[in-house]
């Protein structure tokens, strides 16, 4: 039963999760592009695991693509979705979820992800230079990083602890 639970919430995770990433993005231009899809990401993250919380967003790029491609697809945004998945959860699986832990999380995912490797895709997908791309993305990726210290603390306190605690956490 608990398996199935887990399955039930990841699904409806995973959906909400391409219905704000790939489907109601607030800002896209070519290069740069601001969702709120890290929020179901981060709450999958949260709740099950780095494992789980990886494949929902890998599972849920590869659905975005289908229903709403923006360009041809890359298997390097997958790999990205899984590890930013990944990186939440090492950070806030079963652990206190205080905004430091936060602040770190969202830090590893903008960084390493976002700038490194999504930069990275970038180039080798529009031919542009990795340096003539980074000062507008470190600007959007400020502003997304900002908003998401703000609003993961807030969904889970909304949501997420209340989900933990009353429901996810029950024998089956």
């Amino acid at each position: 039963m608990k398996k199935t639970r887990t399955l039930v919430f990841m699904s409806l995770l995973v959906s909400l999760n391409v219905l704000l990433t790939h489907v109601v993005p607030v800002i896209m231009t070519g290069v740069v592009r601001v969702s709120f899809g890290f929020i179901p990401l981060s709450l999958s993250s949260m709740l099950f695991g780095p494992v789980i919380g990886g494949i929902g967003g890998a599972v849920s790029d590869l659905i975005g693509m289908v229903i709403a491609p923006k360009g041809p697809y890359f298997p390097g945004f997958t790999l990205n979705a899984f590890l930013s998945g990944a990186i939440y959860g090492v950070f806030l699986y079963k652990k206190p979820k205080s905004l430091a832990r936060i602040i770190l999380a969202v830090l590893c995912v903008s960084v390493f992800v976002n700038l490194g490797l999504n930069t990275y895709w970038l180039t080798i997908l529009t031919g542009k230079g990795y340096l003539a791309l980074l000062p507008a993305r470190i600007i959007q990726n400020g502003i997304s990083s900002l908003i998401q210290i703000i609003f993961i603390p807030a969904i889970w306190k909304l949501v997420g602890s209340s989900l933990e605690k009353d429901y996810l956490r029950q024998p089956a």
